[in-house]
C-alpha cells in the first residue's frame, strides 16, 4: 500500500488493530515469523555475526555481557537462541500476554536466567535507567508511530549501561513507508529510519544487511546505535 496517512498512524486503531492481529497468532516460531519459521536459523546466525564483535576485546569500547533486553520478544525466540548464549541475564518485553506465558516452556531450562517478563507495548515502555548492555529490537518498530519510535529510542538510550548499544533489525522498504493493513504496521525505508534515529539523538555505529534469506522477502538490515 501507499505511505500511511497521519491519521492512520496516530489514531488509536493503529495500535488496537495490531493487538487484535497478534492475539490470533499461534505461540510458535512459525507464528512469530509470519509463516516463515524456516528462516529462523539464518536470522539468528546473521544476528550473531553482527552482535558478537561488540562483546570482544577487539572492539573499541567493548560492550559488557551482563544483561540484555529483548523488545517485542514474542515467545522468546531471540532470547533463547541469540541473547541467552551471550548474556548472563535477559529481560523480555512483549505486549501479547499469551506469548510471554509460552516463553518459559519454549526457552527451557535456561529460562531461569530470564529475570523479567514485561507485558507492555513499546509505546508505553521505559527501560530501567543504565541497566542494559544491549537492547535488541527486532521486527517490532513497524508497530510504532514515528513520534512513539523516537521517544522509545530516547528512553532506550537512557536504559543503556556505559558502552551499551541498541541493536535494531527491521524489514526495509525500497522507498518511503509501506503500510500493511493486515497486521497494522509500517515498513520504512533506510532513509526514513535514519531520519528517526537522528531525531532520537542516536548515532549509527554499525550497519549490515541480513544474508541468506529467500528471494521475495523484504531486505532486512541491522543497525547498532548509541
Amino acid at each position: 500500500m501507499e505511505r500511511p496517512s497521519v491519521e492512520q498512524m496516530t489514531k488509536e486503531a493503529f495500535y488496537d488493530d495490531a493487538k487484535v492481529y497478534w492475539k490470533e497468532i499461534p505461540a510458535t516460531v512459525d507464528g512469530m515469523l509470519g509463516g516463515f519459521g524456516h528462516i529462523s536459523g539464518a536470522d539468528i546466525n546473521g544476528s550473531l555475526e553482527f552482535l558478537k564483535p561488540f562483546l570482544t576485546c577487539s572492539w573499541p569500547d567493548r560492550v559488557q555481557s551482563e544483561r540484555a533486553l529483548d523488545c517485542g520478544a514474542g515467545i522468546g525466540r531471540i532470547t533463547k537462541h541469540l541473547l541467552l548464549p551471550l548474556f548472563q541475564h535477559v529481560d523480555m518485553v512483549e505486549q501479547t500476554q499469551k506469548f510471554l506465558d509460552s516463553a518459559k516452556s519454549y526457552i527451557g531450562a535456561e529460562s531461569e536466567r530470564v529475570e523479567r517478563l514485561i507485558c507492555r507495548g513499546l509505546q508505553d515502555y521505559s527501560p530501567q535507567p543504565e541497566h542494559y548492555d544491549v537492547i535488541w529490537v527486532q521486527w517490532v518498530l513497524g508497530h510504532l508511530t514515528d513520534d512513539h519510535l523516537i521517544h522509545f529510542l530516547r528512553r532506550c538510550k537512557a536504559g543503556l549501561t556505559e558502552n551499551g548499544i541498541i541493536c535494531i533489525k527491521e524489514n526495509i522498504a525500497r522507498s518511503g513507508v509501506v503500510f500493511d493493513d493486515q497486521d497494522s504496521s509500517v515498513t520504512r525505508s533506510v532513509t526514513e529510519l535514519r531520519k528517526l534515529f537522528k531525531a532520537a539523538g542516536m548515532k549509527i555505529i554499525k550497519e549490515d544487511t541480513q544474508k541468506n534469506f529467500p528471494i521475495g522477502l523484504f531486505t532486512v538490515k541491522m543497525f547498532a546505535l548509541r
